[in-house]
């Protein structure tokens, strides 16, 4: 069996990031460890439950990494994350303080909405259809 572990956002700040993955997004920390040259291996998985790839919350480093935070692909949505209840999760993440792009739109493959990370990465909130 293959799949993909982790995808890595990177961020400016480790414990910023934490808590808006955690508070905001709801995900839990899945590790949260020092490394020696005085960065953190950082993990958020979108919950309890939850199947699928975890993030890896890196610290930018240099000018070319922090040209990237909040525009890794573009502009474009590069990150879905899915649920199994969109009213109750729009609700809890609009309640949080998450910027909704869009009104959530009834799709052939389900209920969707855009919405932002604190750095401007662009996510659908997507519960599939069926």
């Amino acid at each position: 069996m293959r799949r993909i572990a982790l995808v890595t956002l990177v961020v400016d700040d480790y414990d910023e990031a934490i808590a808006f993955y955690t508070e905001a997004l709801g995900f839990r920390l899945a590790e949260d460890a020092p490394r020696p040259d005085g960065s953190r291996w950082v993990v958020v998985e979108p919950g309890p439950g939850a199947s699928g790839a975890g993030l890896l919350l890196a610290r930018a480093k240099g000018e070319a990494q922090a040209a990237r935070v909040g525009d890794q692909t573009g502009g474009r949505v590069g990150f879905f994350l899915h649920t199994d209840d969109f009213a109750r999760d729009h609700a809890r993440m609009t309640a949080a303080g998450v910027t909704f792009l869009e009104e959530p739109r009834h799709e052939p493959y389900g209920i969707v909405a855009v919405f932002q990370d604190l750095y401007g990465n662009r996510w659908d909130l997507l519960q599939p259809a069926g």
